[in-house]
């Protein structure tokens, strides 16, 4: 129950800083704001499907291995890299 509730957190304070950081690159279009607020997003669809996983909420049959599990970290994690290095001016 507890664990859950920490999966459940995290991904709430992922997408509050994903969308503060979003909001934050519209007002002055700095790129890397851009990157850091996608990665986020990523980490915060992590978050959720562990939290689908661990709980059996959703997918009662259905295993999310970790490998897929870890896709949207993954795929966040490479856009911020992608922005530190070749957008860096």
């Amino acid at each position: 129950m507890i664990a859950e509730l920490v999966y459940l957190l995290c991904a709430l304070t992922s997408i509050a800083c994903g969308v503060m950081l979003f909001f934050g690159y519209r007002r002055t279009r700095a790129r890397f704001l851009l990157w850091s607020s996608l990665c986020f997003l990523g980490l915060m669809i992590n978050n959720v499907m562990l939290f689908l996983d661990k709980d059996k909420f959703l997918f009662a049959n259905i295993d999310l291995s970790q490998t897929l599990r870890g896709l949207p970290a993954l795929a966040g994690l490479a856009l911020l890299m992608y922005g530190l290095i070749w957008d860096a001016e």
